[in-house]
């Protein structure tokens, strides 16, 4: 599943709390550490806050699978496979993982597990979970595009096949499309599942114990949990949610342990705040400009002119406060769980996206094409991040013989332009954040495929296209990530999308509790089982 974020107003957060770091400067990019886990904790709590930016809507991730209700189920839902804090995935509902041909996967179930009311999870509630996820309008829908069937095979198998080779269901099942559901209890609450007044329906080391809506939400320790080798060392979490303003002032002060951010905002404000400890992890988190069909934009050289000529490094100082990284390709590093040194021996070789601006080679472009005979638009909502983004693409293209504006679009239609093509026709560039749930590539490069809804440059590749096809089956690593990285070459080629920042994953710790993953990995990872008592 693909998602995007809407990031919040940066400066005027850091100016409310009164500056980024002690001493006021931003962060070196370069020198920023990315870990997969913080400080492991020494001890056990008895309970923690935790802080979301907005209360969730629905516990029902098959009807909303948002930010912050992944943060809080991921602790109390299991799936098929689970991704590690190293962003890698290995086997959990699912004992064991075969594939007798590309097109089949045949998945062994534990025989030990349970569900939060006692009963067994089974192969039938694999299949009705599974099959429920694919349903109509269903969050992870996407991701059974390519299965054929999914049926029960033996008292503990389940077996998928796909119309055409699937690589990548295996990093799917470790996401929202393999949480397993109690099928028993989410018939019985109907439509009200997910509701506060409904039970979870799953399996994993916490439960669902309170939601009063509009106050707070509490999971707490699954005293029968059935897998004896996790141990959580937090009793209960308390989720609170509060607006960053809050939220700052509440870690701040010791109101609440910890939070995973959304937004580097508060990571400025904090970073010189003896209270507290912030940590980065991986993501495939990466701001990227997104080119419309509509006029000079639909050029390639135009494209890649603009892609040499913005200022990525100022963009970071300006825009994440050095709290992020100038980036080439549109999925950040988090993705590459397997073969990572081939990734990034590729990545370092690629040109076209450089940190700082390469005017002459871009000039020179501009000059092949000629200078387009209206302006080029680029959009904004109005906040800071998206408006520092833009105003370098104005001045990239004034520095290189292009004229360009900005076009400010009200937030609440910003997410508008994925689905009106009408809109999307009054801009040319749309400045915009991207992250995956699956720790592999080619869970993005589907976007530039001929006639992807992502895709509104109009790009058109057979060569692509059978690339894509190529990697998707490749079901043996080695093969894939070479078909992975010729993908990655053309798309950054011809610059069907522009990236300009990869945004690490940051948590936020009290004094009080270390422990949690620092990755992306807690959209999925059960991470207060790791939460715990510091020092």
């Amino acid at each position: 599943m693909k998602k995007t974020l809407a990031l919040a107003g940066l400066m005027g957060l850091v100016a409310a709390c009164g500056g980024p770091a002690a001493g006021g400067r931003a962060p070196d990019p370069a020198k920023l550490t990315l870990v997969d886990r913080t400080t492991a904790a020494t001890g056990p709590l008895e309970s923690a806050t935790w802080l979301l930016d907005e209360e969730p809507g629905t516990l029902d991730l098959d009807v909303d699978g948002g930010t912050p209700n992944r943060t809080v189920l991921a602790n109390v839902c299991e799936r098929l496979m689970q991704t590690q804090p190293d962003m890698t995935v290995k086997p959990w509902l699912a004992a064991k993982v075969e594939r007798p041909d590309p097109k089949t996967l045949v998945l062994q179930l534990r025989t030990d597990a349970t569900f939060h009311d006692g009963s067994p999870v089974t192969a039938d509630d694999v299949v009705w979970s599974l099959k429920r996820h694919a349903g109509e309008g269903m969050d992870e829908s996407d991701e059974f595009e390519d299965v054929e069937s999914i049926v029960k095979t033996g008292e503990h198998g389940v077996t998928i096949t796909f119309e055409k080779p699937n690589a990548l269901f295996e990093q799917a099942i470790a996401g929202g499309a393999g949480i397993v559901f109690n099928r028993k209890v989410v018939e019985e609450h109907g439509k009200e599942f997910g509701s506060p007044d409904s039970p979870d329906a799953c399996s994993g080391p916490y439960r669902l114990k309170e939601w009063k809506s509009g106050s707070h939400l509490t999971i707490e320790r699954y005293a029968a949990y059935w897998n004896k080798d996790v141990k959580p060392l937090t009793k209960t979490v308390r989720f609170l949610w509060a607006d960053e303003t809050a939220l700052v002032n509440s870690l701040a002060t010791g109101a609440a342990d910890g939070a995973y951010l959304s937004d580097t905002g508060p990571a400025v404000a904090l970073q010189g705040n003896q209270a507290v400890t912030v940590a980065f992890g991986p993501t495939t988190r990466v701001f990227v400009l997104l080119p419309t069909d509509r006029g000079a934009l639909k050029d390639p050289r135009i494209r890649r002119a603009l892609s040499l000529a913005v200022d990525r490094a100022g963009i970071v100082r300006s825009g994440f406060a050095g709290l992020a990284r100038p980036w080439k390709v549109p999925v950040g590093a988090g993705a590459w769980s397997y073969e990572r040194q081939t990734f990034q021996t590729a990545y370092d070789g690629l040109d076209g996206a450089p940190d700082t601006p390469q005017l002459d080679a871009a000039r020179k472009l501009v000059q092949e094409a000629g200078v387009p005979a209206t302006p080029i638009v680029v959009a904004t909502n109005g906040e800071q991040t998206r408006n520092v983004i833009a105003n370098a693409v104005v001045d990239a293209a004034k520095k290189i013989g292009l004229t360009a504006q900005i076009k400010t679009v009200p937030a609440a239609e910003y997410g508008s332009f994925y689905t009106d093509k009408a809109l999307r026709a009054q801009v040319d560039l749309v400045p915009d954040d991207w992250y995956i749930t699956k720790a592999d590539p080619i869970g993005f490069y589907d976007n530039g495929l001929t006639g992807s809804s992502n895709n509104w440059v109009g790009y058109s590749s057979p060569a692509y296209d059978k690339l894509v096809a190529s990697a998707l089956a490749a079901t043996d690593p080695a093969r894939r990530a070479k078909d992975v990285i010729e993908l990655q070459r053309l798309f950054t080629a011809d610059m069907v999308w522009i990236s300009l920042a990869e945004v690490p994953n940051a948590v936020v710790l009290g004094g009080k509790v270390t422990g949690p993953p620092a990755s992306q990995v807690h959209l999925g990872y059960p991470w207060a089982v790791d939460l715990g008592r510091k020092g």
